[in-house]
């Protein structure tokens, strides 16, 4: 006889053999039970968790002449009938290769015939929702009306792409991913019935590539054992059938990205291109390394919210307190966008490297998660003593050690030179103001063509014994710029060069309509001609 597969040798029979969908077996077996059967079912959910199996159980279980608990007994002439993969009322249909409007038009025509063994034709469409929408609308009517003899149940893996008009005819029932605690007892139930030894940590991690799904778990196993017929199944055996990386590798590396030592990251990169590793495979999982770095990080109790032995969550707990959740999100990010391009590439190891280069660099990204990243990185570093500043060392040959580096060091005994005094500037008599007033083009020629144009329309005055008042127009926007300590300041310099006085000045603006005379003017509004290239 020829070998078959583990997934098919041990697809379950009754509702009892399904694993880990409690509460859709329940509500079916209740269902059969009382004789309250649907007539038409939808079963959602993942790849591997059981639809079609459960599909075929109650496509048994309704035709049962004396079903146990709802489940098929086995032993009535309808479930003999049955067996075998050879059943005259049931009728399977894969919507992938079948989908269009003439194919459910055939299943129109002959549901008009009753079955000939048992009570009810069961129609099961897998992968329903790859139907074309004209097939979708033939279906429609004889599903929401079909003959009493009539059973339909769909499946699929894509519920959101099913026509609403479809999903209100019929009863739904979403399939829960399979939890790694029942995959495993699973394994373990069927290798002892199969005679073959396996550890509980190669089923462990088995059951957790499988992601959720129970064939994958048993097609894994498979390959698994194929490899290594008649011998022990090892954890590292596992690793070694299915390219993948112990977690201890994952440990180390982060611990070198925290430090941001590229050379460590990239040895242990070629450790894992020399053992074989796929790559893709590495990337994905040291993602999900990563997540459970950030649970731990975020939660009191870990143990409740990732799966790992106890040894595993120390070290993660250990790297946790190196690091803050912005920079591990960070590393996820990295992570996910080189494992988006991995899968089409020609050069895996080479976008795997300069992802290595970019977690251990945050220098070399902008965005807050990168900062934060390098502050950790700093602290991290000068907390472990690989960053040191050293205080300036003399030496007796006029040398100063700063870091290890010379640096010329400038004479210690020679005395600063004295300050030196200017010449004190004589205060300014109301006739050297008067100068400066006949004579303002002096000052103004000294200031750039900006701040020529801010004087341009100002009238001049003396105010009392050392004072030119600069008097604006009311309508003249410049005074507020002007009336500052800077521009004053700069105004007296350019008269203190010219005159030798200190000429002290003011700025002040003329109210509306007020008297020109009221200031004493000692001379006429000066319009002063600035030429265009001045400016």
């Amino acid at each position: 006889m020829s070998y078959q597969a583990l997934y098919r040798k041990f697809r379950p029979n009754t509702f009892e053999e399904v694993k880990g969908q409690d509460h859709i077996v329940t509500t079916l077996k209740n269902q059969i039970k009382a004789e309250r059967i649907g007539h038409a079912f939808l079963f959602c959910g993942t790849r591997g968790t059981g639809k079609t199996s459960v599909a075929k159980i109650l496509a048994r279980a309704v035709n049962c002449e004396n079903p146990v608990d709802g489940s098929p007994c086995g032993e009535c002439e309808t479930c003999k009938a049955n067996e075998g993969g050879v059943a005259p009322n049931i009728i399977e249909m894969d919507a992938a290769s079948n989908n269009g409007v003439d194919d459910v038009r055939q299943i129109i025509e002959e549901i008009q015939y009753s079955p000939t063994v048992g009570k009810y034709t069961v129609y099961i469409i897998d992968e329903v929702h790859m139907l074309s929408g004209p097939a979708f609308n033939a279906l429609l009517k004889t599903l929401e009306e079909p003959p009493a003899y009539v059973i339909f149940i769909l499946a699929t893996t894509e519920p959101h792409k099913i026509p609403v008009t479809i999903l209100s005819r019929c009863q739904r029932y979403d399939f829960k991913r399979i939890s790694i605690e029942t995959i495993v007892d699973r394994l373990k139930e069927l290798m002892d019935k199969e005679g073959i030894s396996v550890d509980d940590k190669a089923l462990r991690y088995i059951a957790k590539a499988a992601d959720g799904s129970m064939r994958d778990a048993l097609s894994l196993l498979d390959q698994c054992i194929a490899f290594y017929t008649d011998q022990e199944l090892t954890y590292e055996k596992v690793l070694e059938v299915l390219g993948a990386v112990d977690q201890e590798v994952f440990s180390r590396l982060t611990r070198c990205i925290i430090q941001g030592d590229v050379a460590n990251s990239m040895k242990i990169l070629d450790e894992v291109v020399i053992k074989g590793r796929e790559l893709s495979q590495f990337v994905n999982d040291f993602i999900w390394y990563l997540r459970n770095l950030m649970l731990v990080k975020g939660s009191e109790d870990a143990m409740e919210v990732i799966d790992a032995p106890m040894e595993r969550i120390e070290a993660l707990k250990q790297e946790s307190e190196m690091i803050d959740t912005e920079s591990v999100m960070r590393y996820i990010r990295v992570l996910s966008e080189t494992s988006a391009q991995i899968k089409y590439s020609d050069q895996k190891r080479v976008l795997l490297e300069i992802a290595l280069i970019k977690l251990n660099t945050p220098a070399m990204e902008n965005d807050y998660e990168s900062i934060v990243n390098r502050i950790s990185v700093l602290e991290n570093k000068i907390e472990s003593g690989n960053i040191k500043v050293e205080a300036p060392v003399r030496r007796a040959n006029a040398e100063v050690i700063s870091n290890g580096n010379p640096v010329p060091e400038e004479p210690a005994d020679e005395p600063a030179p004295e300050p030196v005094e200017e010449d004190p500037v004589e205060k300014a008599v109301p006739e050297d103001v008067q100068y400066v007033a006949d004579n303002w083009n002096m000052v103004l020629n000294k200031m750039n063509p900006l701040e020529k144009a801010n004087f341009k329309k100002v009238s001049l005055a003396v105010k009392g014994e050392d004072t030119l008042l600069i008097v604006f127009g009311p309508d003249d926007i410049m005074y507020d710029h002007c009336n500052t300590i800077e521009v004053i300041e700069m105004v007296n310099t350019i008269i203190r060069e010219q005159v030798k006085k200190d000429v002290q000045v003011e700025m002040t603006q003329m109210k509306p309509n007020q008297d020109d005379n009221y200031f004493q003017m000692i001379t006429s509004k000066i319009n002063l001609d600035i030429e265009e290239e001045d400016f």
